[in-house]
């Protein structure tokens, strides 16, 4: 009987970006299709604990070229779709509190990284003030990362129906 070594390919389930979504949800719906933490992300690519810090829209310091070039090589996605979940050079960028458009979300149900520029308190597509927190029990967003089944983390009413009770701009 002979020993032998199978060579193969590490492989990993690939997670198509969507318009605008931002890294911190991309990041979670990857962990979660291939049963990886933050941290192991971080450890695949050889950037470390970085990861776990954008999961949190934490993006001070801006990610470099050579972190988004490991990333892109983990997630098997390009350089330029992974700056498409960062905001734009010279764009302020407020991590905290979360902000959702609970039509935007019942529509397609993603996180979009513009809904938490500094300056953006509304929604250009329905003309809705963002929302920051349940409209049912007041509890904040948790990160957009941990948005597995796009509703409030507390008392599990869902985002989409939340649209109900933004206010119109």
């Amino acid at each position: 009987m002979s020993n032998q070594i199978y060579d193969f390919e590490p492989w990993i389930n690939i997670v198509e970006p969507l318009p605008g979504e931002s890294i911190s949800h991309f990041l979670g719906r990857f962990e979660r299709a291939n049963l990886l933490t933050g941290y192991q992300v971080g450890k695949e690519a050889r950037i470390g604990a970085v990861v776990s810090r954008w999961k949190k829209l934490y993006l001070n310091p801006f990610p470099t070229q050579q972190e988004l070039e490991a990333l892109a090589q983990v997630v098997e996605v390009q350089v330029d779709k992974l700056l498409e979940m960062l905001p734009p050079k010279g764009m302020t960028m407020k991590p905290r509190p979360i902000r959702s458009c609970g039509a935007c979300y019942g529509e397609v149900p993603y996180h979009r990284i513009e809904w938490q520029f500094k300056d953006k308190m509304k929604c250009d597509r329905h003309q809705l003030g963002l929302l920051t927190k349940c409209t049912n029990c007041q509890t904040p967003f948790v990160i957009p990362a941990d948005w597995v089944e796009g509703k409030c983390s507390h008392c599990s009413l869902p985002f989409a129906k939340m649209a109900k009770r933004q206010k119109h701009y």
